[in-house]
């Protein structure tokens, strides 16, 4: 596994370096086909800011983005944090996928975009491949994104549909004419 170490307002430590390595490492034991992992150490510049040590995790598998983000008064707890919450969404995934391949006998494909909007301004800008899937897998990997919206080609339509995550828990679809 491709492991990339990423510090932002933090001096990055061998020892801070290793640890998150070491710690994304075991993940493999619960979902073996993880190739590259993008580790963000940040640390907010607002001293008032009680959780101001943040990490971002996004793990890139065959087909899957999984992705997840905690925030704690230390950098090392931070990096415990979001493993257990990747562990947790691993293993779901692991779990769905399995369920999904045995009712459909298909292959799932999933993708990830996730545009950064500030005043007006383009300030990151993603490149993803868009597989066809079907909405319930686009739910899917909505949900391990942690995002509120998805944008995927819908395999039955072969347009381009969102799916979001509605106010009273539940999901919106939507295609175009």
């Amino acid at each position: 596994m491709e492991i990339n170490v990423r510090a932002k307002n933090i001096e990055l430590t061998d020892d801070l370096r290793q640890y998150a390595e070491k710690k994304v490492r075991k993940l493999s034991r619960f979902f073996d086909q993880i190739k590259e992992a993008e580790i963000e150490l940040i640390a907010a510049k607002n001293p008032s800011i009680n959780n101001g040590q943040i990490v971002e995790i996004t793990l890139f598998t065959k087909g899957h983005v999984v992705r997840g983000e905690e925030a704690s008064t230390n950098i090392f707890a931070s990096i415990d944090l979001v493993l257990g919450k990747l562990e947790r969404q691993l293993k779901k995934n692991k779990d769905k996928m399995y369920r999904s391949s045995k009712r459909n006998q298909k292959k799932v494909n999933l993708a990830e975009i996730v545009p950064v909007e500030e005043e007006s301004e383009i300030v990151k800008v993603k490149q993803i491949e868009m597989k066809p899937m079907t909405p319930e897998e686009a739910t899917l990997q909505l949900d391990l994104l942690d995002h509120d919206f998805f944008v995927f080609t819908n395999a039955d339509s072969e347009d381009i549909n969102v799916i979001y995550r509605r106010r009273d828990k539940g999901y919106g679809l939507i295609q175009p004419r």
